[in-house]
């Protein structure tokens, strides 16, 4: 059965371009210099899982022409992955059924505080209902015949969660990582991976920090991801890269 992952976006909390910003890569023509929040789609045969639902969620649905969807994966709370969420009306409408989300438990406590009128016992017509997985990174999924592995790592100090598919790898917002989920990574083909931009960060890799990682993890592949535009023009940056290591950007579709 084919499978894929669609880049849905790959730029920061801001996007690309950023508001008000004069910089080259914000005035770019090369489409690939346009970076939605970052957010990823995986598809089995004709099942899509989406990772994450930010504040172009919509937009990214429209682009893609997804027609359904069988859950959705969040890697953490923040505005920038979630906030999104109200626009699953149109899947739940059509689907008629409440729509699996999966997340660590915190997440989905903070996606009910938020998000708290799809809860209600008489909620107002038209509000999507989805129905709460918690999941911890020891867990093993399987949503639509494909095993997911959770993945611990940290975003700062807050754990947070990647994801694997078999032979490919989703990890967004990381800085660390500790030995024992790093175990998780070792031996997959594709690494999709965030790095920043070329400056130290609190809570983000770096590109330095991100190609460190892909060497230590050594897979056959790696993209990254979630990438500022302090990061600079992908025709620009592309050049820096080793052979096995691409900048992933908004609309690519890879096969695994």
């Amino acid at each position: 059965m084919k499978r894929s992952f669609t880049f849905l976006g790959t730029g920061t909390s801001q996007g690309i371009p950023v508001i008000g910003c004069d910089c080259e890569v914000c005035h770019a023509k090369d489409p690939k210099d346009t970076r939605l929040r970052s957010a990823g789609l995986v598809t089995i045969g004709n099942k899509n899982i989406v990772i994450d639902t930010g504040p172009d969620f919509r937009q990214q649905m429209l682009t893609q022409k997804v027609k359904s969807i069988e859950a959705i994966l969040f890697t953490h709370e923040h505005n920038d992955h979630i906030i999104g969420l109200d626009d699953i009306r149109p899947f739940y409408f059509r689907q008629k059924k409440d729509v699996p989300v999966y997340g660590l438990e915190r997440v989905l406590s903070e996606v009910k505080n938020r998000f708290d009128y799809f809860f209600k016992e008489k909620p107002y017509p038209g509000v999507p209902r989805i129905l709460l997985n918690p999941i911890k990174k020891e867990d093993s999924l399987s949503i639509a015949g494909q095993s997911i592995q959770p993945i611990e790592v940290r975003h700062g100090q807050l754990p947070i969660l990647g994801y694997r598919f078999d032979n490919l790898v989703y990890i967004t917002d990381a800085k660390t990582i500790s030995d024992d989920q790093l175990k998780k990574i070792i031996n997959c083909d594709i690494l999709i991976l965030n790095a920043l931009h070329h400056f130290k960060h609190h809570s983000h890799l770096n590109l330095e920090e991100a190609i460190e990682f892909v060497n230590a993890v050594n897979p056959k592949k790696a993209w990254f991801t979630h990438m500022s535009h302090m990061m600079g023009k992908h025709s620009n940056i592309s050049k820096s890269l080793p052979s096995h290591i691409q900048f992933a950007y908004d609309g690519l579709i890879i096969d695994f």
